[in-house]
């Protein structure tokens, strides 16, 4: 078997780490792209390097300066040679109504999350090998969206636009696209982001559930394994998803009911205390 090289953009933490210990324990030459990487991390992808007798290489690169990724692209490139897979899986969370808000917030999501997909498939596709593969992790925010997510649902809606659009301009030249779309998924962004997360959110993050990064990056893999489209790595995801897309006004009404009863809730445990 050919030993491949994996490009991973957010491959020092959470899912992107996952995928990068599960392509290392199979003898693929893996790319780790990040802002940083930790003693922790290191030693994890030191111990997976051994046990499936590859290499990996980290290369420090923030996703919105896309000369700093075409420069570690490059580098890799040189190394490991051309790109087998690349997914680009950096990113950054934020749960506050649009009241709630600071100046720049919003940008700086759309910034990360959305002009970095671009910035990282602009930079890769170059170096792709015959039928290579790259994929962009959006989110199932990205389908359905969730209170107090304008900042997060909007630049994930953008990548599952910008990743369809890919579809049309590469797959008839040989190329695989995939598209992720994971519900929330227990990360050490995700952990963060809950000591400040609106409860509303928090409530109707419950209708699709919260997956273990294991889990999650399994099932991730195993759906890039197949090549497939678009990859929603929980049934309660792919359920919530469905309704979203094919009884829209149903699912509206649910999730304003939903909102309602928790607001409700919310006022009346804080006008008893």
């Amino acid at each position: 078997m050919n030993t491949r090289h994996v490009v991973i953009s957010g491959g020092a933490s959470g899912l992107g780490l996952g995928m990068v210990l599960r392509y290392l324990k199979r003898g693929d030459r893996v790319t780790v792209l990040d802002l940083r990487l930790g003693d922790v991390a290191r030693k994890q992808l030191e111990i997976a390097a051994a046990v499936g007798a590859s290499e990996w290489e980290f290369h420090e690169a923030d996703v919105t300066d896309q000369q700093a990724l075409v420069n570690a692209i490059q580098a890799a490139q040189k190394y490991f040679g051309k790109v087998s897979l690349a997914i680009n899986s950096a990113g950054i969370p934020l749960c506050k109504t649009i009241a709630d808000m600071q100046p720049g917030e919003f940008s700086r999501v759309i910034q990360v999350n959305l002009i970095g997909s671009y910035n990282y498939a602009a930079s890769v596709i170059p170096h792709l090998a015959k039928g290579g593969h790259l994929a962009l992790v959006a989110s199932l925010a990205g389908i359905t969206s969730n209170y107090g997510y304008s900042a997060y649902g909007s630049s994930k809606f953008g990548v599952l636009g910008l990743a369809t659009t890919l579809r049309y301009e590469y797959e008839l030249q040989g190329f695989n696209i995939s598209c992720i779309c994971p519900p929330e998924v227990f990360t050490p962004l995700v952990e963060a982001e809950r000591l400040h997360a609106n409860p509303v959110s928090m409530e109707l993050k419950k209708i699709a559930g919260t997956m273990h990064v294991e889990e999650a990056c399994d099932a991730i893999v195993d759906g890039l394994d197949q090549r497939q489209w678009l990859i929603i790595p929980s049934i309660s995801g792919k359920l919530t998803a469905w309704a979203a897309r094919y009884i829209p006004e149903l699912f509206h009404g649910f999730l304003s009911f939903m909102i309602k009863r928790t607001s409700n809730r919310i006022k009346n445990a804080t006008q008893s205390r």
